[in-house]
């Protein structure tokens, strides 16, 4: 691994909505800016696995209910046929755009953007392991922090329990099951929840 070193006014570690907006911010305030997060591109959690993606899976949705609700203004459809593979490819093309063109963005601005992980050294200096197993050191002058969210696992299920999906694999719509609980009621939850059962569940 070679190791390099840089400097920035301002380091963050996370590029989700949270991490980029503030990259953007102080970019265009004339700061220095360096934006390290895992992806190829900014968006973090609500574009790669979260809001973006069940917005997509409810657009379709959208328009199964209204084909069901012209029935009773007199316009009727024959069934509809699902094609998890499409919809499935509908929903990447609508992050691979969106994140993308914050990719874009990013460029615009001047902002110096790593894919990879960071770490704290010190106060000032954060290790960043990159995608490609590069190193380097960047001092900084002040930090943000905007690593967002993960999935809370209720005890005793985890990832490998049968039958238990989290909210990353339910966005790829592995199947549609014939019955669903959905444990936790935020956005995601919501959401998730009203795709399954607008596609069978």
């Amino acid at each position: 691994m070679i190791e390099t070193k840089k400097q920035t006014q301002l380091i963050i570690i996370g590029a989700g909505p949270g991490g980029y907006a503030a990259a953007f911010y102080a970019a265009d305030q004339g700061m220095q800016v360096t934006l390290i997060d895992t992806a190829e591109n900014p968006g973090g959690t609500c574009l790669y696995r979260g809001c973006i993606p069940s917005k997509a899976y409810l657009h379709v949705c959208d328009i199964l209910n209204e084909a069901k609700e012209a029935e009773a203004f007199g316009v009727t459809f024959s069934e509809p046929q699902i094609d998890l593979d499409k919809i499935r490819a509908f929903k990447e093309g609508v992050v691979t755009k969106l994140t993308k063109g914050l990719g874009q963005l990013s460029k615009a601005r001047k902002i110096n953007y790593i894919q990879g992980t960071g770490s704290f050294i010190d106060e000032k200096t954060v290790k960043v392991v990159k995608a490609d197993g590069l190193e380097e050191k960047i001092s900084f002058e002040k930090a943000i922090i905007a690593t967002g969210s993960r999935p809370l696992v209720v005890p005793p299920f985890d990832q490998k329990t049968p039958g238990v999906i989290f909210s990353c694999k339910a966005l790829a719509l592995p199947d549609i099951p014939k019955r669903l609980l959905v444990v936790g009621a935020g956005y995601i939850g919501l959401e998730l929840g009203s795709v399954y059962a607008t596609l069978g569940s």
